[in-house]
């Protein structure tokens, strides 16, 4: 899926390449400070990251102006100044997701953005760019922007959606060079992992995937919406969950009328997505989820309902000498390294087995009491008692403590639509 340069950045990169530059005077010293003393067009420039080039070379540009005084400062009123900024356009899921992604900005800001969970991702990436010639012996100008995509996928039906903007523009051009003129491109497009997906998978995209407007066209409307569907047959059919495992992508590009090629980064935002209908397994019979969300089932000591399982679980987890089986050097998975789903019943059935046999082994026989042998892994995880490599923990608790661990399990299963196979952790909070 990977390519060179995206089909809209290629036609965009021919374009510029043969467009000349219009020499229009800035009109304030304020959008551009600091001016060489030859101000004539370059031609063949291109825009690079700012964090590749020294301190020598950024010294005279290091006074961003916000772009809506850039237009003002020429008396080029824009043409439709947006009446609300991108934030106050989206709905109030949006907000909230904005407020806790800005709140994760290292993590917002890679290419998979920071995923909240199963159902919600977010990107915040911010640019520094600077436009110079090809030889590296003059400096232009300066950018910088945002771009936010917001993800939701849907617990209930198979569409993902994505809300994308470009905010917060700065420039700061250089002698004649015109910033009105500079463009930025995203450019989307989605694959199908087929050997991961169920037979015919399908994904429908949006209509527009590519938007490629001047900074002027950015800030007089700064957000744009995707949509994407999967089809299914409307019913649950045997051994066929109708699982789609799908990568949406945006590439990303910047440029100049004159520059030779435009600054571009494939994968700019990455998002991986499964959709599904897998029936009342997942909770609702259908959905979509982001598949690279880290799935927890968090259990606190201080919750008396399950104090025994939790304790049980922490001792599994920090102090596996203390469990049986015994055996040296013995580790149990959940806490660094994932637990998976299992939804077979016969192989539940057989970890829960393994489990009693150990249970009556250490303790005897704990029939007629109020007791019941809780294991961990759970049966329900294919790491379970059953697995063969004795990574495991078997433990008499109370009764309705374990019934009432067992539900808690099941509810993340649903809330987090898990499939057979889909990987989680198991923390234990004071």
């Amino acid at each position: 899926m990977l390519r060179s340069l995206p089909r809209a950045m290629q036609a965009l990169a021919a374009a510029c390449a043969m467009t000349a530059v219009a020499t229009i005077p800035t009109a304030s010293a304020t959008a551009a400070p600091h001016q060489p003393a030859d101000s004539r067009p370059v031609e063949g420039t291109e825009f690079v990251d700012a964090s590749s080039l020294p301190d020598t070379e950024l010294h005279k540009l290091t006074a961003p102006v916000p772009l809506a005084d850039y237009l003002r400062s020429r008396r080029e009123e824009d043409p439709a100044p947006p009446s609300k900024s991108a934030k106050e356009i989206g709905t109030a899921q949006d907000a909230d997701l904005r407020t806790e992604c800005a709140q994760h900005a290292e993590a917002a800001k890679q290419a998979a953005g920071w995923i909240k969970s199963r159902f919600e991702t977010c990107q915040k990436r911010p640019y520094d760019l600077v436009l110079r010639d090809i030889n590296g012996t003059k400096t232009i100008g300066r950018l910088w922007f945002d771009v936010w995509v917001l993800g939701f996928a849907y617990d209930g039906s198979r569409r993902v959606d994505y809300t994308v903007s470009v905010e917060d523009i700065q420039v700061q051009p250089v002698g004649s060079e015109d910033a009105t003129k500079w463009r930025i491109v995203q450019d989307f497009s989605h694959s199908i992992n087929v050997s991961t997906s169920d037979p015919n998978p399908k994904v429908n995209g949006p209509t527009k995937t590519v938007r490629d407007e001047t900074l002027t066209g950015w800030h007089t409307n700064p957000l744009w919406t995707l949509t994407y569907t999967s089809p299914d047959t409307g019913k649950l059919e045997t051994g066929n969950q109708q699982r789609v495992n799908a990568l949406v992508q945006m590439d990303l590009a910047v440029n100049s009328p004159n520059s030779k090629k435009p600054y571009s980064q494939v994968g700019a935002f990455t998002s991986s997505v499964r959709f599904d209908y897998a029936g009342r397994i997942a909770g609702k019979f259908k959905g979509t989820v982001f598949r690279q969300a880290r799935v927890e089932l968090q259990l606190s000591l201080s919750d008396t309902a399950i104090a025994e399982s939790t304790r049980h679980i922490r001792d599994a987890q920090q102090h596996p000498e203390r469990t049986f089986p015994s055996w040296v050097g013995k580790t149990v998975p959940g806490a660094t390294e994932p637990l998976h789903r299992l939804v077979d019943e016969d192989k539940q059935a057989a970890n829960r087995r393994a489990a009693i046999a150990t249970c009556e082994n250490v303790w005897g026989d704990y029939s007629g009491t109020r007791l019941q042998c809780d294991e961990y892994p759970f049966a329900s995880t294919k790491e379970g008692a059953n697995a063969g490599d004795d990574r495991y923990s078997a433990r008499l608790i109370d009764g309705d403590d374990n019934e009432t661990g067992g539900r808690r399990l099941n509810s993340m299963y649903i809330a987090n639509r898990m499939l057979d196979g889909d990987p989680f952790y198991v923390k234990i909070t004071s």
